[in-house]
């Protein structure tokens, strides 16, 4: 199946390089499990279709220095803003895929936002995603080459995400290599993070962690592998984020 991290490697490859300075991949994957929920969850689609609840990325999480929630599915007030008391669904989407050091950072934002929508709404369905890289090394495109080259657009872009193993030697200043146990790691980090066990809403913790193994280094085709180093399948693991949310929803809005 296509989930939206594959939308997220394939806008990666027609940029021709990861830019880990962006959070836009996380939009992209915000609208794809929206997609996919309102394909897979009559009641979701329902409350959706009516105007009972509506959607919004990106919004400032209450008391939480500047934090924004990647995806907020709630109830809307009269000026159309979300009613955070009326909270359903709350989605965070992190990345660590050129820098395996900043899993501690990546881990403590998941952590925070946790306490605060639990706070807020504590039947709320939360779910976080998180993309772990699995390449050994990766060309650090976006701090090391880019800023550097004017005739970057013309002569380097193109040959990026191609295969160009020039490009090793080429940039060696810009080459940055992960611990072959970095992405069990992190991995190992994250599921350090609460899961709450199914309709135990008074728990703090994640209704659903979803891990993404990805391939990214900027010199080869950035790919979702399967099967991949972490022994994770995207694909079923992706469903059952779906599925969980969807059982949570309906039994707590629709019983």
């Amino acid at each position: 199946m296509t989930t939206p991290f594959d939308e997220v490697i394939a806008q990666m490859s027609r940029r021709g390089f990861h830019n880990h300075r962006l959070p836009e991949h996380s939009d992209l994957v915000s609208s794809g499990i929206l997609r996919d929920l309102e394909k897979s969850c009559p009641p979701f689609a329902a409350d959706l279709a009516s105007g009972r609840v509506r959607y919004w990325l990106n919004v400032p999480a209450p008391g939480a220095r500047g934090r924004q929630i990647d995806l907020l599915v709630a109830e809307p007030r009269s000026d159309g803003s979300p009613d955070l008391e009326k909270l359903r669904i709350g989605v965070e989407n992190k990345s660590v895929i050129t820098a395996h050091r900043n899993r501690d950072a990546r881990f403590d934002d998941l952590n925070e936002s946790l306490q605060v929508l639990h706070r807020v709404k504590p039947d709320a369905v939360l779910v976080a995603t998180v993309i772990v890289g699995v390449a050994d090394r990766v060309l650090n495109v976006p701090d090391r080459i880019k800023p550097f080259h004017k005739n970057f657009e013309k002569r380097i872009r193109p040959r990026l995400s191609k295969g160009d193993a020039k490009l090793w030697t080429q940039f060696p200043e810009a080459v940055s290599r992960n611990k072959p146990d970095d992405p069990a790691k992190t991995v190992e980090k994250f599921r350090q993070l609460r899961l709450r066990r199914a309709g135990i809403t008074h728990e703090v913790g994640y209704d659903f962690l979803l891990l993404v193994p990805a391939f990214v280094d900027n010199v080869n085709p950035p790919a979702i592998p399967r099967p991949n180093v972490l022994n994770i399948d995207v694909d079923a693991e992706y469903q059952a984020m779906l599925t969980q949310i969807c059982k949570a929803y309906h039994a707590r809005w629709h019983l």
